[in-house]
């Protein structure tokens, strides 16, 4: 018999074993004691009807035990981390005829029920070095560890049950074809209009005495027409297949013994094809490339198109020219790069300069020429106010800023319209004619503004410096000044002691 664990109590004799903030008796883990293979598919079964099974899938260890008796029953180990986890656990496995136990490492004591709230603990740890030592008030046995179980090898393995009603709900469908009906499902569809895509898929030959691989056409339909239903489900050699979580699909009319979608143990980038009838899923690792049905559709060539020839009696249509206009727009400013100074503002010009600073004198540059002089700065050329200002709608090529082109073709189109040499920075008119500057006449401001200064050469005569290094220095000797400073000196020559002045008279 065990020991019901009191309240407050503090000390446990089994291994492992502590108590959680609730004050239950709690170890690491968690471990259920299932009679049977059966048995185990009910606790899965049960389990995932309530919710999924991720929570313990990481640590959860399937094995089958074997006592010293002989007798052979299904262990499952997972991490306890908390008695709600547990209780739900206990729950489940009582209903599917199992027992639930709480420990650490071998050592494994019945997990709490409505008799002890809190838990058992043993009265005494049995001597033994078996793999398990389960301890229960019906019982106490020692187990040897046999062989594990995957659980998604034992979900593939499982066989689905017969179901009428599943799968009838409208939604996406895999369909399986044989090699010898794949072509025909293709044209059917096709012809059907019905939105598919199509892969072929090979499995290794299904006995030593073939040599092929068996071949197989795998549909994706996002939505089958419900008249295609019966045809799709009687017709030997086609599978109908129902996605029921990410990477496995069952038969319709059938439904698998556990909720697979609680079970994420497939792989996404697979399928996994559940099929009834005692036949065995078929697994495809990875799902092969998939195209449109329509691209598998009848092609039908016709005649040749005929073609039109041209006559030298054929009229030709006149060409469309148009003359090239400037038009005010409405458009901000923008590259305002350059100006058109004409002659009777070469003067304004020349004032302007005197206030312009040396970053501007050194980056513009200007051309002089008949027509004018034509002023470009890089960054902008408000800066000096002086003539008609111009965009660089296009490398060598400026317009008048405030107005736009008609028509209104690209600036590389206008460009290579006017046929301009290479060379030369064409500037447009507002009446529409177009100016040529070659790029070599310009030069910088600063060296085209300021003009030749004159200056005269000025003699140097060495006489006067001669005459003056020849004469003689006097020299000076520095002597003390005795008792009487000032015995040198004539009466006349000692100043007189100040008067005293009057009262309230001030010096000035």
């Amino acid at each position: 018999m065990l020991d019901r664990v009191a309240v407050h109590q503090t000390r446990l004799r089994t291994p492992g074993l502590g108590l959680d903030a609730k004050g239950v008796a709690l170890g690491a883990k968690g471990l259920v004691l299932l009679p049977s293979i059966d048995r185990l598919v009910a606790f899965l079964a049960l389990y995932t009807r309530q919710g999924s099974l991720a929570d313990i899938l990481r640590s959860l260890v399937v094995e089958i035990v074997r006592s010293k008796l002989g007798a052979r029953e299904v262990t499952l180990l997972f991490a306890a981390e908390s008695s709600d986890r547990l209780d739900r656990v206990a729950e489940v496995a009582r209903l599917a005829g199992g027992y639930s136990f709480t420990g650490t490492s071998r050592h494994f004591v019945q997990y709490r029920d409505a008799a002890a709230p809190f838990g058992y603990d043993v009265p005494q740890i049995l001597p033994s070095d078996a793999a398990l030592s389960l301890y229960h008030n019906a019982f106490s046995q020692t187990y040897e560890v046999e062989r594990r179980l995957d659980v998604r090898a034992l979900l593939l393995r499982l066989e689905p049950h017969l179901d009428p009603a599943a799968g009838r709900e409208p939604g996406p469908r895999w369909l399986l074809a044989e090699s010898g009906l794949g072509p025909a499902l293709i044209r059917y569809l096709s012809r059907s209009s019905v939105e598919a895509d199509v892969g072929l898929c090979e499995w290794p030959p299904e006995s030593s005495f073939d040599d092929a691989p068996v071949l197989r056409y795998l549909f994706r339909v996002p939505a089958v027409p419900e008249r295609m239903v019966p045809l799709l489900t009687s017709t030997p050699g086609l599978g109908y297949f129902v996605p029921v979580a990410p990477g496995a699909a069952v038969e319709v009319g059938f439904r698998h013994p556990v909720n697979l979608r609680a079970c994420p143990v497939f792989n996404e980038a697979g399928l996994v094809l559940f099929r009834g009838q005692g036949r065995e899923a078929l697994e495809i690792p990875k799902l092969p490339a998939m195209g449109d049905v329509s691209a598998f559709a009848r092609v039908e060539l016709g005649r040749e198109p005929v073609v039109a020839r041209a006559t030298p009696e054929a009229l030709r249509p006149d060409s469309v020219v148009l003359q090239l206009r400037l038009v005010p727009s409405s458009e901000p400013w923008r590259s305002v790069t350059a100006s058109w100074i004409r002659p009777e503002e070469m003067q304004l010009l020349r004032h302007v300069a005197y206030a312009l600073g040396p970053e501007t004198l050194r980056r513009a540059h200007i051309a002089f020429t008949a027509a004018g002089a034509f002023l470009r700065h890089p960054t902008g050329i408000e800066g000096i106010p002086v003539g008609e200002f111009f965009r660089e709608v296009h490398p060598g090529l400026y317009i008048p800023a405030g107005y736009d082109a008609v028509p209104a073709v690209a600036p590389g189109v206008l460009f290579r319209a006017l046929g301009a040499p290479a060379g030369q920075a064409l500037f447009i008119g507002r009446d529409g004619r177009a100016v040529g500057v070659p790029e070599d006449a310009f030069v910088s401001l600063e060296t085209a503004l300021l003009e030749a200064q004159q200056w005269s050469p000025v003699a140097a005569r060495s006489t006067g410096l001669t005459a003056a290094l020849a004469t003689e220095l006097p020299e000076v000797v520095l002597g003390g000044v005795g008792i009487r400073p000032l015995r040198d000196l004539a009466p006349s020559d000692v100043p007189a002691e100040p008067k005293a002045l009057p009262p309230g008279a001030g010096r000035t």
